[in-house]
């Protein structure tokens, strides 16, 4: 229960609504209470009207006592209108009628709770999804390296709408529940103290089945929620990666697969369902053997002291136990939600209680940026595997220079843009943009300030116009085109059925590789910052369409720092410095000119290169 603290924010948030909720589950409760109590005045009234024909004095003496103040006003005003015999009817009559406008108002008011109490579960669902949508945004690149999203995805649909039924229906009740019973017992107590200990006598096995069976409630709900996280994410990994199951013929395979997690997660909650259906019977086991005592120890003292118990009484507290049956069985069915709750806030608070390992100093400042970049001796490991990515790596890059990183695969070329962008802190040495610490640099306002195209091309199920303008607030459809003819996707995207307005698939899969990354180096190209990282994004373009590309750069790099990681050598670019990263380390830099000279790696490197393209032509 501890973890449901976590919502008291709502809660507060939403008070009035919550408060007033709460008055009107009172008040429906309120007018439910006064039936049995009119109910009970009819009945001895008759029985009393009958005794006095036959001359019997058999009723026991009707205290209006115990009845509340707007039911003896009632009886006040029905005794002194039909006072005689002939009237009687009359009076059943009434009694009918008001115990109708009754329920009417009972029904009134529990339409008002239901609108204020779950409109306002509503209101912290969705609050409570923007804060964890918002806190995903704000956790670092390593979180998202060591979760699936498939339980980041069932965390935020199914956990939040676990607790959205402990904020709505399960809080109603639960208040519902109290009130009810509290009335209830206040006029039971005055009507007859002795019936209604007998009557409450199956509570305490009531409340010892409650505490036992939500224990086992819990666990089990928790064991669910984790199997079903895994289940959605078996199944977001399969619908991602269906064109590689389809490619190997892995169909049946997977299948299987998720046929034993989906498997496991039905027995589980089979398991669960079976708890539940003994539960619940149960509870209307106790409140049938309660109407029962009702029935045979009021009707015991009615027949041997007639002066101590009337009908009506009895009527009165048969009508509140059936009164109390939905309540007292839905103990169950509330205590069942809360607990799930409770499991599912605990797996969104280990979340919420992430705190990002990238995030912003104190004093950090909002600087515009020139391009002035400096490496001094950084060390960067990866937490999460162990892989010591750059040693003691130094460089330095003035404004408007174009400088290309060479490498093999995993040498650390990437490691560079990641630190760049501050996805990651460097393990040691620093990164000065400006001469500003880049850990000092506010991460909104350094990452808005450089274009990035990175290696993993991903694009969103929407427009092509709206991938190449995403996160632009005002652009233009000149721009867009513009972007897209300097990343030679112009004609590309003319030839779609609706042009720009064609419509990409889930992470671009209508289109092919080359213009996945052209689209992504237009996405780039339209930002107008003085810092642009390319990540080996040309890597599925052919040699035209990348002479092209590198042709249009030059216009565009013009006045602008430039970094362009790559495996392969653009000799028809002109680069300040290309530096050469083996192991995490430079190990040769210099012009081309100067590296062809030195006849080592980029020699090699870019004698095979020409080699290769001989050959292909």
């Amino acid at each position: 229960m501890k973890h449901l603290r976590a919502l008291n924010k709502y809660f507060w948030k939403y008070r009035v609504r919550l408060g007033i909720g709460a008055l009107f589950i009172i008040i429906s409760n309120y007018f439910a209470v006064l039936a049995p109590q009119v109910t009970s005045f009819i009945i001895d009234h008759v029985q009393k009207s009958i005794d006095s024909m036959q001359g019997a004095d058999h009723t026991a003496e009707n205290s209006h006592r115990k009845y509340d103040w707007l039911v003896l006003n009632f009886i006040d005003w029905v005794e002194q209108v039909f006072s005689e015999r002939k009237d009687l009817s009359k009076a059943i009559i009434l009694c009918g009628v008001t115990i109708l406008l009754l329920a009417l108002l009972r029904g009134f008011f529990m339409f008002l709770m239901r609108q204020t109490i779950i409109v306002m579960s509503r209101h912290i669902e969705f609050d409570q999804k923007n804060e964890v949508f918002q806190h995903y945004q704000q956790l670092d690149t390593g979180f998202y390296k060591t979760h699936s999203t498939g339980d980041l995805m069932s965390r935020m649909a199914e956990d939040v709408a676990r607790v959205r039924m402990f904020t709505g229906p399960a809080i109603m009740y639960l208040i519902n529940l109290v009130a009810l019973i509290s009335l209830s017992l206040f006029y039971m107590l005055q009507a007859n103290k002795m019936l209604t200990l007998y009557v409450l006598s199956p509570l305490p096995i009531l409340a010892i089945t409650i505490y036992y069976v939500n224990s086992i409630i819990n666990k089990r709900s928790e064991r669910i929620q984790a199997l079903l996280a895994n289940l959605t994410t078996n199944a977001q990994e399969s619908y991602s990666g269906i064109r590689v199951i389809k490619s190997f013929v892995q169909e049946k395979a997977m299948l299987g697969f998720f046929d034993k997690n989906s498997d496991e997660y039905k027995k589980n909650a089979i398991g669960l369902a079976k708890i539940e259906s003994l539960y619940f019977p149960a509870m209307a086991l106790l409140i049938g053997l309660s109407t029962l005592l009702t029935i045979m120890i009021g009707g015991y003292y009615y027949i041997n002291h007639p002066n101590e118990m009337s009908l009506g009484t009895i009527t009165e507290f048969v009508i509140y136990i059936n009164m109390l049956t939905f309540p007292v069985s839905a103990i169950g069915w509330t205590a069942s939600m809360i607990q799930r709750a409770a499991a599912s806030q605990k797996r969104l608070n280990e979340f919420l209680d992430t705190k990002p390992v990238i995030h912003n100093v104190p004093s950090a400042m909002k600087i515009p940026m020139r391009g002035n970049i400096q490496f001094h001796n950084v060390d960067f490991t990866y937490l999460h595997t162990g892989i010591e990515a750059l040693k003691n790596f130094s460089l330095s890059i003035k404004e408007g220079e174009k400088v290309a990183i060479i490498g093999r695969t995993g040498s650390g070329k990437s490691t560079v843009a990641q630190l760049l962008l501050r996805m990651y802190d460097v393990t040691n040495g620093k990164i000065e943009i400006d001469g500003t610490d880049i850990r000092e640099v506010d991460l909104h306002s350094l990452r808005e300030q450089i274009s990035y195209v990175p290696q993993d091309v991903f694009l969103f199920s929407d427009t092509v116009a709206n991938n190449i303008s995403f996160g632009l607030k005002n652009d233009s459809k000149a721009d867009i085109e513009k972007a897209a003819m300097q990343a030679s996707v112009h004609k590309d995207i003319k030839s779609f059925s609706d042009k720009y307005n064609t419509m990409i698939g889930e992470r671009g899969v209508t289109l092919s590789g080359g213009q996945k990354q052209r689209i992504s180096i237009a996405r780039a190209l339209i930002k107008d910052h003085g810092l642009v990282i390319f990540d080996d994004c040309l890597s599925s373009v052919d040699a035209k369409t990348e002479n092209e590309i590198i042709g249009n750069l030059y216009e565009y790099l013009e006045n602008r720092t430039a970094i362009i990681i790559t495996h392969r050598i653009f000799s028809l670019f002109h680069f300040d410095n290309i530096v050469v990263i083996e192991d995490g380390q430079i190990v040769e830099q210099g012009t081309h000119e100067r590296l062809m000279s030195l006849n080592g790696y980029y020699t090699e490197l870019y004698n095979r290169q020409q080699q290769q393209e001989t050959q292909s032509n």
